[in-house]
């Protein structure tokens, strides 16, 4: 089985399987089992779903990454949010694009279905005229070397110890 290696700085958050974790430390740790996690920027705290994408965003990470009672209760809201966006909108863009992570948090595929959200995000925030910081590269969406996959992380072929992913900010 192939390993996904993070690297994550001090105080940053990342949650695994529904459960919190805050690195006290500069930590580079190695995952050598599928799981379901965000970490970094990709993590929403609930006071900051202050829009219609953000609320559709931060369902669909419940839907991920809680409980199974919470991901139960994110898809049916967020289903519900993204009906609501789709009926508010104007761009059939958007709409696709929210039917498409609607599709995609149906077949428990959250990962991707969050990744389509930041879209929506972006696209509101240029609809509402909200200030969008340009990003630095160390302020970017953490990135690694492997998305995630339905049940977690899609894990490299690599069987040797990979590269560490570095997370922005």
């Amino acid at each position: 089985m192939s390993n996904l290696v993070l690297e994550l700085r001090s105080g940053e958050m990342m949650i695994v399987n529904g459960a919190p974790i805050r690195f006290r430390t500069k930590s580079r740790i190695e995952l050598t089992a599928k799981a379901r996690f965000l970490f970094g920027k990709q993590i929403m705290q609930p006071e900051q779903a202050d829009s219609p994408a953000r609320r559709i965003y931060f369902a669909l990470q419940s839907a991920y990454i809680g409980n199974e009672g919470e991901r139960a209760q994110g898809l049916i809201s967020a289903h519900e949010l993204i009906e609501a966006f789709k009926g508010a909108t104007t761009s059939a863009l958007a709409r696709e694009i929210l039917d498409d992570a609607m599709a995609a948090a149906q077949a428990d595929d959250c990962y991707r279905a969050l990744k389509l959200a930041r879209r929506i995000m972006r696209h509101e925030d240029v609809v509402l005229g909200r200030a969008i910081p340009i990003a630095t590269p160390s302020q970017q969406e953490p990135r690694t070397n492997a998305d995630h996959d339905t049940r977690g992380a899609r894990l490299s072929n690599r069987s040797q110890t990979p590269e560490p992913a570095r997370s922005g900010g």
